[in-house]
């Protein structure tokens, strides 16, 4: 009685310890020019609608460079489901056997690496965007304050965009969009196109 009761109270606490390590396993990313909701869910392993829910977004088809967004990843509640078990079974295997051990001995690298190697490229991809976002607002600023309702003959908005490429939608959102796909066409960043304005007067 008292062997099954330490077996029993080791496989509690060990299931403790792994939902303490993976319940905060929630990671916060920048959008940067091309992100869509679909192809953020698809790369995090999440859903649409996760992300759409953790972020209160009133428009999921409607994202902004430099805009933060909180990606709960599926897979973290599917880690505590999983390793759950496998505490309890290492801590039975001297009663029963050594197999479980090696089953869960060879998984744990497995999971351990994931986090690590995902961390270099979203803090490579959060600084560029945020010198991105930064630049975007500089030449939002000279350009009309940041307002989308200026106007200066034939250029229109937040970015004094020609009115020919806005198409006759002045809504932000627009804005948004038409900015994004000139910057990227004509200069390939906003950064580089920040430094041709600082150069010129214009973009």
């Amino acid at each position: 009685m008292k062997i099954k009761s330490l077996l029993l109270s080791t496989a509690a606490a060990a299931s403790l310890l792994v939902f303490g390590a993976t319940a905060a396993n929630a990671d916060t990313i920048t959008v940067k020019a091309g992100d869509t909701v679909s192809a953020l869910a698809e790369t995090h392993n999440t859903t649409i609608s996760a992300i759409e829910s953790a972020n209160a977004l009133e428009d999921v088809n409607l994202i902004f460079v430099g805009q933060e967004l909180e990606i709960n990843v599926a897979t973290s509640t599917t880690t505590v489901q999983s390793q759950a078990p496998q505490s309890a079974a290492a801590s039975q295997a001297p009663v029963q056997s050594q197999a479980p051990q090696s089953a869960a001995a060879s998984q744990a690298p497995v999971q351990s690496q994931a986090p690590q190697s995902a961390a270099p490229a979203s803090q490579a991809a959060s600084t560029t965007s945020s010198s991105d976002s930064a630049a975007k607002a500089w030449i939002a600023n000279k350009e009309s304050g940041g307002s989308y309702s200026a106007r200066n003959g034939q250029y229109i908005g937040k970015y004094q965009l020609s009115a020919s490429y806005l198409n006759g939608d002045h809504s932000a959102a627009n804005q948004e969009r038409v900015a994004e796909n000139y910057v990227a066409s004509r200069y390939g960043s906003w950064t580089a196109a920040q430094s041709f304005w600082q150069a010129n007067g214009w973009y």
